[in-house]
């Protein structure tokens, strides 16, 4: 499991469709599709998205699109970014959050702005350390990485005031709710041919699930590679 330190206030500058302005325009466009926490628009607005896809789609790094990353894998649309963790940190701020599927680590590095200890694990060796080591290069050091299996969750730094998922599931897994602080919210795509959002709150001893936006995210595996 690889440490780096707190968020520093580092500035990457790009140019044209890299720009910073790219991502005002870009947060302006979230904030008009209904993102409210300003908070979380400020995350979004910080993180260069344009440094976690291969330099031959750089410019479309900005588009509301999701974009391949390689391996199978896709990072998701800056809007579903923005939405999943708009409700994670729905209420009171979490303090410990569990991303599963770390992909090209940009929803990790996000989450990383917001809250002060972040957990990211993913099946794909290969991503990881290349996710690693860009992660790295920007000194984000309140994120913590490992390869394992994401329908297990991470039992070891549990439980976690927030889990959100970055594949779709079949169903919720039962490991990942186990993992919830009391209080806790889980965000999760589910479903296989149709899938929507799941928010899954951890509330008075009880389990309550809300069904939320249809989406249409790669699927939650458990091989490991």
């Amino acid at each position: 499991m690889g440490v780096f330190v707190k968020n520093t206030s580092t500035t990457v500058r790009g140019s044209g469709m890299t720009s910073e302005r790219t991502r005002v325009r870009m947060v302006e466009r979230l904030r008009a599709q209904g993102v409210r926490d300003e908070g979380v628009l400020a995350a979004l607005a910080s993180v260069p998205r344009h440094l976690f896809v291969d330099e031959a789609l750089s410019s479309r790094a900005y588009e509301d699109s999701a974009l391949p990353i390689g391996f199978g894998q896709t990072i998701s649309a800056p809007y579903m970014v923005a939405r999943m963790v708009e409700l994670i940190c729905a209420g009171t701020l979490p303090k410990k959050v569990l991303e599963v599927g770390t992909g090209c680590g940009y929803q990790a590095a996000v989450l990383a702005r917001l809250i002060p200890e972040v957990y990211s694990v993913e099946r794909i060796g290969a991503l990881l350390e290349k996710t690693r080591a860009r992660l790295w290069s920007l000194r984000i050091q309140n994120l913590r990485l490992k390869h394992t299996d994401g329908f297990q969750g991470l039992p070891e730094a549990a439980p976690f005031d927030a889990i959100i998922v970055a594949a779709a599931a079949p169903q919720v897994p039962p490991a990942l709710v186990e993992q919830l602080a009391p209080g806790g919210r889980l965000i999760i795509p589910v479903g296989t041919h149709a899938q929507h959002l799941v928010l899954v709150e951890k509330l008075g001893g009880e389990v309550h699930e809300t069904l939320l936006d249809p989406v249409r995210f790669v699927p939650l595996l458990t091989n490991l590679s």
